[in-house]
């Protein structure tokens, strides 16, 4: 086996020992880091309890008009969150199917902005205006 020099020696020991002590400082580093992060999220979850909730639980009826007609709606509220939206009444200028989906997304978004219905507007900001109004019913004071 053929002899290595010295300087080649002290330099491979070096830097194995740099990287060594690079992957001890992340990992002591990361450490700490996630420390104070599941700290915050438990303080986060007793804040969450403490504050006050923003819609009472129940069903609450909106009604929404324009040039083209009504809708009226029945939003459910469980723990303050939307459960289950219902057209309970449809006296609009075009078809009830154009904005049968509008319940199911005011569910998955917990909120009123629906994504506009081409070629049903009217439909859709009537939609839009019964549930804020049911949602303003629900409000706490």
């Amino acid at each position: 086996m053929a002899k290595m020099d010295k300087k080649w020696i002290a330099l491979c020991t070096t830097a194995i020992g740099v990287m060594y002590c690079a992957g001890y400082i992340t990992t002591e580093t990361q450490a700490a880091l996630s420390q104070p992060q599941q700290q915050i999220q438990t303080n986060t979850h007793t804040v969450k309890s403490q504050i006050k909730s923003q819609y009472k639980s129940g069903t609450f009826e909106g009604s929404g008009s324009n040039r083209r007609g009504s809708i009226g709606v029945k939003v459910t509220i469980t723990n303050d969150k939307i459960t289950d939206v219902e057209i309970s009444h449809f006296a609009m200028h075009y078809s009830e199917k154009d904005v049968v989906g509008l319940p199911e997304e005011v569910i998955q978004k917990q909120s009123a902005q629906v994504q506009n219905v081409s070629g049903a507007t009217y439909s859709t900001q009537a939609f839009q205006d019964a549930i804020e109004n049911a949602l303003t019913q629900a409000r706490n004071a």
